[in-house]
């Protein structure tokens, strides 16, 4: 079995689906004669027909009122938001309508779709590129957010995703669309939603992250362990909702806590894990949760970019911070 990178998995994924379920249908700017600005749904016009795999217009508003239609009406729409940063039109449509659709009817209607959208930064593109404002999705009620941080992940997340009854927003690390690859069976079994992962077990601190930060926690651990630091890896992967049982079991056992994420500090959705584990865990707390993070500024253009992202070094200086707790 060959090794596959994650927009590999992405569109891996998107084919079972299609083969799976004739429901199932692709929209987007330039998804089906180019295969999407990464590549993501290469061959898959070509494979099951312009009726399936649609190119749209230049308009998010568009994208996402056509996509919650075809989901009243029957149909499984993924639609693909180019970058996230031209995904904001979109909220009106996913608060006011998919979001609400199950709750307005009374049950009566559902809309099972998903909004992929490539998101973060690192690749050094312009501004509204490289967005990580995944926290204004998560704070609507009724959508599920959920981020993948391998091929792995992607394959078996974005299947959960499509066959979900309800609306996921579906964000995809672009910094590691080729960075890792994977051995994906492509064999259609998704991985439970609304969990988080444990990556790596750890007895003295708890890092937990989402996403391309994954790649830096776990290169920090690596440092870490060479000082006889014992980190446990949390892998999110669903925001919204939260599992909160597996963050506050983690920290129960370590009595540490540092939340790793790209987007910027304020309002970030590393604040609702923390405020989570004060709440439900402070009595586990051995150190103040720390947070590491973007800054409060635009993301700067490509030479300033790695001064904004998280770091191995300011991920490796928290967890130090938090170890001088008694």
């Amino acid at each position: 079995m060959a090794e596959i990178t994650l927009v590999d998995a992405v569109n891996q994924a998107l084919a079972y689906a299609m083969r799976e379920n004739e429901n199932v249908v692709l929209l987007g700017e330039d998804v089906g004669v180019n295969g999407g600005v990464f590549r993501a749904t290469n061959g898959l016009q070509e494979s099951f027909g312009e009726e399936r795999v649609l190119d749209t217009p230049l308009s998010e508003t568009l994208i996402g009122g056509v996509a919650i239609g075809m989901a009243a009406q029957g149909l499984i729409p993924v639609a693909e938001i180019q970058f996230m940063g031209f995904a904001y039109p979109t909220i009106d449509q996913l608060l006011n309508h998919a979001a609400r659709i199950r709750n307005r009817t009374r049950g009566r209607l559902t809309c099972p779709m998903v909004l992929r959208a490539p998101f973060g930064g690192g690749i050094g593109a312009p501004e509204h590129h490289c967005e990580s404002t995944e926290a204004l999705f998560a704070h609507i009620p009724g959508l599920r957010v959920v981020i993948p941080s391998s091929p792995e992940r992607a394959y078996g997340l974005l299947l959960a995703a499509i066959r979900n009854p309800d609306p996921v927003v579906f964000l995809e690390p672009k910094r590691i669309y080729r960075l890792v690859k994977q051995r994906v069976p492509d064999d259609g079994e998704a991985l439970p939603l609304d969990v988080c992962f444990v990556l790596r077990p750890g007895d003295d601190v708890s890092i937990v992250s989402w996403g391309a930060m994954i790649h830096d926690v776990v290169a920090a651990a690596d440092q870490l362990a060479l000082r006889g630091i014992s980190a446990e890896i949390i892998d999110v992967a669903t925001l919204k909702p939260l599992d909160v049982k597996t963050i506050l079991e983690s920290v129960n056992k370590t009595g540490r806590c540092v939340i790793v994420h790209e987007a910027a500090l304020s309002g970030g959705w590393g604040a609702e894990i923390a405020a989570r584990v004060a709440e439900l865990g402070l009595m586990s707390l051995l150190a103040p949760v720390k947070r590491v993070t973007g800054y409060d500024t635009i993301m700067p253009l490509f030479r300033l970019e790695h001064l904004y992202m998280p770091s191995i070094d300011r991920i490796t200086k928290a967890v130090n911070a938090v170890m001088e707790f008694a």
